[in-house]
């Protein structure tokens, strides 16, 4: 049993509400992350297409942090920023461990994964966050697009 405190969920205060929340950088936090993308694309009233895809694509995100940053904590985002798109991102402390996108062999086990956020988002990157010269982390993002 993990002695962290629970997570405190950030809704925003205007437009559709988004919402933010920090783990602990450990393996359940992929399945915590889909469980915030389920909720919020609930809250929405999006269809499960589109609230299936967008759990997937944080729960890679998320599982990419956990497995490759470092620090004790990741912060999960899921929102809404306009009526056609679905914003995910997760923050760690990996400035310098950028995401990359590669073909893994039939024999691999890892390295699909980003293949996967390709595949379903509309968009995806990475943003270093912090001063130019010493950033401290870096934010991996994607958005989906909500079909009308």
């Amino acid at each position: 049993m993990s002695s962290a405190r629970p997570a405190r969920t950030q809704p925003r205060l205007r437009g559709y509400q988004g919402y933010s929340e920090t783990h602990p950088r450990t393996e359940e936090t992929a399945a915590i992350a889909r469980r915030l993308a389920r909720a919020a694309c609930a809250t929405w009233a999006l269809p499960n297409e589109v609230t299936e895809p967008v759990a997937l694509v944080v729960s890679e995100l998320a599982s990419n942090a956990v497995r490759h940053a470092r620090g004790p904590s990741v912060r999960v985002t899921v929102d809404r920023p306009d009526p056609d798109r679905v914003y995910v991102a997760v923050v760690d402390r990996a400035p310098w461990r950028f995401p990359e996108l590669r073909t893994p062999g039939p024999e691999e086990l890892c390295g699909r994964g980003l293949l996967l956020i390709e595949a379903l988002s509309e968009r995806w990157g990475y943003d270093r966050l912090g001063p130019a010269g010493r950033p401290w982390g870096k934010r991996c993002w994607a958005t989906l697009k909500v079909a009308r």
